[in-house]
């Protein structure tokens, strides 16, 4: 008989993790795919190719990333979490090839996927009972959509052979492993920033309530803003590369002597927008930019242009801006290497270029924390710890402007991909031994 082996998934907006159970009751964060223990949240739908009987061919994670990327007919489906509360979570969705698809079907389509690889990881166990991660709000200011959000989620984790669900918030669960190691109640604000959104959370914790199954009271306030990692890869990309390929230069000198015209920017905005990006390959598009060559005061950035839509290297570069981010993330310059566009072009980017690119997002971003504290009703000197998660906590501007607002505070660092998980793993491992 397979033993009942608790287990615990963070859905996240652009990466999931789950963990599982070993023997002796602690918790380990799953291998998904390529040694990886997140896995971007996408599914991509190929327009060809038999059903099964999980339904239409798919690929998930980085594999569902990379057919998008390679050009492959079908649908890429990615920040499903949005979904839930919305009346689209029963609708059905075109997916390529004349075939359509449920989103309910294709989250919790995701969620099998992720069990899956969790049962191959443990063999002789029955992954029936689950803690499932969910923010304080998955619907702002609406509660009955709130609800309904959380209960299509336990809904889609029983569809796929989960039976005894329960649910913990995402920024309880990143402050478990603060907790774990503190003697007295503190007051914790947890900055969550990732890929699409930057949270922040006032948490109550301490030795007396970690044992404690409900804790929302503990929740003193939650609040955020819709910018965070995608946004800065977007301005670097513009500012410290698109440059080099016409954005924000001008046009030739006008003969009735008025100033040159600025070059038309649609194309950069869209070649720094990942989900635009294969919007510019479509022939019309292309055709577009071909006859946008008189625009150009300089015919060597129309032509670099060109190369990257002719050859399809618009996610070649976001990849080398995120590459570039993450270079100065925590101090110094960086080179990108530009050569697969131009034989020996490169492009410096120090930190402090990146940081003018990136000033107003993180003003909000600092704004967004201090104003979580004022609606808990405290002041900055009463929060005695700050608990950063999230991939974007790695630039050392942000966390160094959020940190300057609450100088009392201790800074504690979790870790930035899977700290949700692991808080999470930590409470399901509580909560099914009782």
């Amino acid at each position: 008989m397979n033993r009942p082996t608790p287990c615990a998934i963070d859905f996240g907006t652009s990466n999931s993790a789950i963990a599982i159970a070993k023997a002796d009751g602690a918790m380990r964060l799953v291998e998904l795919e390529n040694g990886q223990t997140t896995m971007p949240t996408a599914v991509f739908y190929f327009a060809e190719g038999k059903h099964d009987a999980d339904g239409p061919p798919r690929a998930f994670g980085r594999a569902a990333v990379k057919a998008y990327v390679d050009g492959h007919d079908g649908r890429l489906m990615r920040s499903m979490k949005s979904i839930l509360g919305s009346s689209l979570i029963d609708q059905t969705t075109d997916v390529g090839g004349g075939r359509g698809a449920r989103y309910f079907d294709i989250l919790a389509g995701y969620l099998k996927k992720l069990r899956q690889t969790a049962q191959a990881a443990a063999p002789g166990a029955a992954l029936d009972q689950l803690v499932l991660g969910r923010p304080v709000f998955f619907v702002d200011g609406e509660p009955e959509r709130d609800r309904a959000a959380q209960a299509s989620l336990e809904a889609a984790a029983r569809a796929v052979g989960f039976t005894d669900v329960h649910f913990q918030f995402e920024p309880i669960a990143a402050a478990f492993d603060y907790e774990s190691g503190i003697d007295r109640e503190r007051i914790v604000l947890v900055a969550d920033i990732g890929g699409g959104t930057s949270d922040f959370s006032v948490v109550r914790v301490g030795p007396q309530r970690r044992e404690r199954l409900d804790r929302r009271d503990d929740i003193l306030a939650n609040h955020g803003v819709h910018i965070a990692g995608t946004d800065f890869d977007r301005h670097i990309e513009l500012n410290g590369i698109l440059a080099e390929f016409g954005y924000r230069s001008f046009g030739p000198e006008r003969g009735d002597g008025s100033p040159p015209r600025e070059v038309p920017s649609a194309v950069y905005f869209d070649l720094a927008t990942w989900h635009l990006i294969n919007t510019v390959y479509s022939p019309g598009r292309m055709h577009e930019l071909r006859q946008m060559k008189p625009f150009y005061g300089n015919p060597v950035h129309h032509r670099r242009l060109m190369t990257v839509v002719e050859d399809r290297l618009g996610h070649e570069l976001a990849a080398r801006a995120e590459g570039a981010k993450i270079a100065v993330s925590g101090g110094g310059d960086t080179v990108i290497d530009l050569s697969l566009v131009e034989p020996g072009l490169v492009v410096g980017l120090s930190e402090s270029v990146a940081l003018q690119a990136l000033e107003r997002d993180v003003d909000s971003i600092v704004r967004a924390g201090q104003e979580t504290v004022a609606q808990a009703g405290l002041k900055p000197e009463q929060i005695d710890a700050l608990y950063f998660t999230g991939g974007s906590t790695g630039l050392r501007l942000l966390s160094e402007r959020i940190a300057a607002g609450f100088p009392a505070a201790t800074q504690v660092r979790g870790d930035r991909f899977a700290s949700v998980a692991t808080g999470l793993g930590l409470h399901a491992a509580r909560l099914f031994a009782r």
